[in-house]
């Protein structure tokens, strides 16, 4: 399993969104030039974060996004699963019940059953408040 840069640059997005959170809307011009990302990539990622009600957006001279919640409302493992789908760590676990015909006689599926729910319940634990505090 590993995470794409869009999972890894959605949880930046909330992450800066977070530390600018008192400024109003922020612009992903802004963003790009903190993170160093493509505003180009960043409206990609931006525009599924605020379809799900993440950000909020506003147009204009001053407008931009700005979180519609708290920072430690927002669970990193929502963020990530919103930008990449899922957490699987192999392609059978993708689809909910598990497709795979061999699935009632493979051995190893409870391994990736298990691997599966540790790495959500680890990344549900943490906020965007913990990251930005250093409890991680």
């Amino acid at each position: 399993m590993m995470i794409s840069t869009k999972g890894r640059y959605a949880l930046q997005i909330m992450l800066d969104l977070s530390q600018h959170e008192g400024e109003g809307y922020i612009s992903l011009k802004k963003i790009s030039e903190r993170q160093e990302i493509s505003v180009k990539y960043l409206e990609a990622i931006i525009m599924n974060l605020n379809k799900a009600g993440f950000v909020e957006s506003m147009r204009g001279k001053d407008g931009g996004y700005k979180l519609t919640r708290r920072p430690e409302e927002y669970t990193v493992g929502s963020i990530v699963r919103l930008a990449e789908g899922s957490v699987a760590p192999v392609s059978c676990l993708e689809n909910n019940p598990c497709g795979c015909e061999r699935a009632d006689r493979c051995l190893t599926l409870p391994v990736w059953i298990k691997l599966e729910s540790i790495v959500n319940a680890y990344l549900d634990s943490i906020t965007l408040r913990d990251v930005l505090d250093g409890n991680v």
